[in-house]
């Protein structure tokens, strides 16, 4: 099935940082020819600049993220039942409750981040959603962010892989935030267990549809720096080409969101364009 590529350029900062600008970078350097895409456009209400914490949830632009979301949610919901799979770029991860709220009840969700984005509005120090979508996702973050409460994914179909917990206080609140019913593989684990075999069990170990949600953070900054928050002892590019590939073919898949990267830390573009190799090895089918 081909990829129908859709620009979500949302920066839960509010700031307009590079993250903003990635969709468009990343098409300029080719990743619908690289990938024989559709054009999905551009979420146009995807965006904030709004960089006030909302006094009641202490998220940023809480009612920036409603409209936002909702806006996301109404485009896959569209895409999917059309018989498209979609591809969606951030932004950053504040995108993922939206593309939540568009997949069935029994959805699994791959989630490859260097974060395991389980705060909230309390204990996040910056107030970014996308410090929290995870937790909001699987009900334990703040409703303001979505504009509803509950779950949108059950816990047990989640599998938060590649992060690297912190030592610090916030990162320690955090681990212990972390619903139990999640299946953790962190990135020393997953690569003493290899990257291949991970995701060889992954694509093919449980049943009902899936979305691969990749935070480009999960990549060692050695190999990506132009990030937002990088985090060291990650994946090397090879690590998460092999992780990724079966996930990525996997027939159940209905779709990928790929975020995070900044293009104001990519001044001449070599990372850029090196997202747009790896995307192409990962999503494109063996048949072309």
């Amino acid at each position: 099935m081909r990829w129908t590529i859709v620009d979500a350029p949302l920066d839960s900062s509010g700031a307009g940082r590079g993250e903003e600008r990635a969709p468009a970078a990343l098409r300029g350097a080719g990743l619908l020819d690289a990938l024989a895409a559709d054009d999905g456009g551009r979420v146009d209400e995807a965006w904030l600049r709004d960089s006030v914490r909302d006094p009641a949830s202490r998220v940023i632009s809480a009612a920036g993220l409603v409209r936002a979301g909702a806006a996301i949610t109404a485009r896959i919901v569209a895409l999917i039942a059309d018989g498209r799979r979609p591809l969606v770029l951030g932004g950053d991860c504040a995108i993922l409750p939206g593309i939540c709220r568009a997949l069935p009840p029994a959805t699994e969700l791959w989630f490859v981040d260097a974060h395991p984005d389980f705060l909230d509005g309390v204990t996040s120090p910056s107030g970014e959603a996308a410090d929290m979508d995870l937790s909001v996702v699987t009900g334990h973050g703040p409703a303001a962010a979505i504009g509803c409460d509950g779950a949108l994914l059950d816990p047990g179909r989640v599998h938060l892989l590649g992060h690297r917990p912190s030592a610090d206080d916030s990162g320690r609140v955090e681990a212990a935030r972390i619903d139990p019913a999640i299946h953790q593989l962190p990135a020393a684990e997953l690569l003493s267990e290899g990257a291949a075999a991970v995701g060889a069990r992954l694509a093919v170990d449980g049943d009902g549809p899936a979305w691969l949600h990749l935070d480009l953070d999960a990549v060692d900054p050695r190999d990506l720096p132009a990030v937002t928050y990088p985090e060291p002892d990650g994946l090397r590019w090879p690590d998460l080409i092999a992780l990724v590939t079966p996930l990525a073919r996997a027939d159940r898949l209905l779709g990928v969101s790929v975020t995070d990267l900044n293009v104001d830390e990519d001044p001449d573009g070599r990372h850029t364009r090196r997202v747009v190799e790896v995307l192409a090895e990962v999503l494109g089918s063996p048949a072309g």
